[in-house]
């Protein structure tokens, strides 16, 4: 069998298993192990003890863990719905009422969940049933939170910024920062919509704020826990004073002194958060592993080489590159998580960016945007079927209700590619890093 039908079989049985619904991490893996195979025989499988050591030895996916505990520390306890709460009274008295707080409770819970899939899930669990029976516009609210779900994996702590950062050996902090001014523009961008589509259309009910001193002081004690939270962790970060993974385990400190001063928190549900968070880490770092086995079978092929000589053979000016890459993870999109997105296509694009100087951080941050676009790309971008999983409507009201955010996220996209400082100038002021 020829090198060339060996690549187009793997990546066939790849594409195979996605598509009948294969777990990721095994999709990812069998291929990988496959080509293997094909290259060297048994022989070839020698290499996976070192790749499998290699792979999870790594002091940043430390990282991941800490940061998906304290989300589930806070969610078990209570302390998610006071802030979704809290913020309910203090933003329904912007132009679109609890449609802004949709937003406003997307870009806040992403500041503690770093996945998209899981802000759109909670947010939208907690605010869909409220906004149907306010009779809210129906394909508004679902597009608002399956597009105020994607701002997951833009604020930190990003869960896809981790692993882009130890696939690229680019520093997360930094990454982290990158993706706060993009995020807060998106979030603006996102709530100015929704204001000025309120006011010429009517979009729901009228809402109104607190009524009185002590109403508006007991809104801001639902949200002022949080702010402490994400000010002592990314301030942190920011400060220089802590690596991201450091300030994961002292956020997992301050979410269960918040649990239990605010919350509910108690040893049965801090024991639900922990059986949670082991699943869910064991599921990424699964994730994670697979992809390293099927990167080190490409590599020994030299198929990431070949890629890159190819792509720099079409001599592609970078808004090609760019619509490319565009059309490539609009369609992965349709077929895995962010992670998943990000840990099939990086071993092989990195080379392909460093041969075009870009700068990772930079990329790093449009990458997540691509990414967040596919999530909600007809005709099955995942968190389009997070939204309708949890509501009576019909699958083409969500996706036309997202029509409008993503002709924002263009924007900002084309923002970011005409003035990359917009992503670079907050980990440039960074101290210590």
């Amino acid at each position: 069998m020829t090198p060339e039908l060996q690549v187009l079989l793997t990546f066939g049985v790849f594409l195979l298993l996605l598509c009948a619904g294969m777990a990721v991490p095994f999709a990812i893996a069998v291929p990988g192990v496959l080509y293997l195979l094909l290259q060297g025989g048994l022989p070839a499988l020698r290499g996976l003890g070192m790749i499998s050591w290699g792979s999870m030895n790594s002091f940043t996916l430390t990282a991941i863990p800490m940061f998906i505990l304290m989300a589930e520390v806070l969610q078990h306890s209570g302390v998610s719905f006071k802030i979704y709460r809290g913020l309910s009274r203090l933003v329904a008295v912007l132009p679109g009422g609890l449609l802004q707080t949709n937003i406003v409770g997307c870009a806040l819970f992403a500041a503690i969940s770093g996945s998209s899939v899981a802000t759109a899930a909670s947010i939208g669990g907690v605010a869909l049933p409220q906004l149907v029976e306010r009779r809210y516009d129906r394909r508004l609210a679902a597009g608002s939170l399956a597009a105020g779900g994607t701002l997951g994996i833009l604020f930190p702590p990003s869960l896809a910024m981790i692993v882009y950062g130890s696939f690229t050996d680019t520093s997360v902090a930094k990454l982290f920062m990158a993706g706060v001014v993009p995020g807060l523009m998106l979030t603006a961008m996102f709530m100015t919509y929704l204001g000025i589509r309120s006011r010429f259309a009517a979009a729901g009910p009228s809402e109104r704020g607190p009524a009185s001193i002590a109403e508006a002081l007991a809104a801001i004690l639902d949200v002022l826990p949080f702010v402490v939270l994400v000010g002592g962790t990314m301030g942190s970060i920011y400060a220089g004073l802590a690596t991201p993974t450091e300030a994961a385990a002292g956020g997992c400190i301050i979410a269960t002194a918040i649990s239990l001063l605010w919350g509910d928190l108690t040893w049965t549900r801090l024991l639900a958060a922990v059986r949670r968070t082991i699943l869910v880490v064991g599921n990424l770092l699964f994730i994670i592993y697979a992809a390293y086995i099927f990167a080190y079978a490409i590599g020994i092929a030299g198929i990431g080489e070949m890629a890159t000589q190819w792509l720099v053979g079409l001599h592609l000016a970078r808004v090609e590159f760019f619509l490319a890459l565009f059309v490539l993870y609009t369609v992965l999109g349709c077929l895995v998580e962010s992670i998943g997105m990000i840990v099939i296509t990086v071993p092989v694009l990195h080379p392909v960016l460093l041969s075009y100087g870009l700068d990772p951080i930079w990329f790093g941050v449009l990458l997540v945007m691509y990414i967040e676009l596919g999530q909600i790309s007809p005709p099955i971008g995942i968190n389009l079927f997070v939204i309708q999983s949890i509501w009576d409507g019909k699958l083409h009201e969500v996706v036309r209700g997202t029509i409008p955010f993503h002709l924002i996220m263009f924007a900002l996209l084309a923002l970011l590619m005409l003035f990359p400082q917009l992503a670079l100038w907050l980990p440039s002021r960074m101290q210590g890093l």
